[in-house]
């Protein structure tokens, strides 16, 4: 009977790393962090009521991410947005992705393109489940997923780092009010057009969808701005 071959150990301070990081993605999403504040880390590790170690840990995950940037001696300022990074990095993507989603349609086979719809699906199921991460997370996959059939690596790290500096938060409302719902099924209304091999009308769905994208940000960015700051903790 031959050995097993151990397995590598995950730490209780990677864990709780990991934990700190997700709810602090939640909190910049919901608004409860913002932008151009400076927060410390042992401010934060007292709202979690963990240590300041695994929040200065998280902090620089989101710092490699583009959220955050360290402030010396001071803590972690969010990174701030100002409508025209917004429309930039919108028209950027618009450029890139449109035309690769006409490409992808033209060329990817019918599995390939099935094989996204679990991601469509868990898009919509996360926006009806209020699960903001969850949403964030399929969403990611989905369009990136999209991207790679394309064949090129280089586009797809492009994509990715524009959508984590134009990150969506002050989605809670949104959510509320139902709107993340019809944003979520335009992923697999982008799915069934590409089915039927209609580039051009993949393309105009693509564009109406990152509109779309770009407005709700606008919006929850404001409705964010509007409201009280609410206590952390850890859920």
């Amino acid at each position: 009977m031959t050995e097993s071959k151990p397995r590598p150990l995950i730490s209780v301070q990677e864990r709780l790393r990991d934990q700190v990081a997700h709810a602090l993605r939640a909190a910049l999403i919901s608004g409860e962090l913002r932008p151009g504040v400076v927060y410390s880390a042992p401010a934060l590790a007292a709202d979690f009521g963990v240590s300041a170690t695994p929040v200065r840990e998280a902090m620089l995950d989101l710092a490699r991410e583009g959220l955050v940037e360290a402030v010396r001696n001071k803590g972690f300022r969010v990174t701030e947005m100002t409508e025209r990074d917004l429309d930039d990095f919108t028209e950027i993507r618009a450029l890139i992705e449109v035309p690769t989603v006409g490409r992808v349609t033209r060329t990817a086979t019918a599995e390939q393109l099935e094989a996204l719809r679990p991601d469509a699906e868990a898009i919509v199921a996360a926006a009806r489940a209020h699960d903001l991460i969850g949403y964030l997370e399929a969403d990611r996959r989905f369009h990136l997923s999209l991207l790679a059939l394309a064949g090129n690596t280089r586009l797809v790290e492009v994509v990715g780092d524009l959508r984590k500096r134009s990150r969506l938060y002050g989605l809670t409302r949104l959510d509320q009010r139902g709107e993340l719902v019809s944003s979520a099924e335009e992923h697999l209304e982008l799915l069934d057009l590409m089915l039927t091999g209609d580039a051009d009308a993949a393309e105009a769905c693509m564009a109406r969808h990152l509109g779309h994208i770009r407005s709700l940000w606008a919006e929850g960015r404001e409705e964010a701005a509007e409201r009280p700051a609410l206590r952390l903790g850890m859920r």
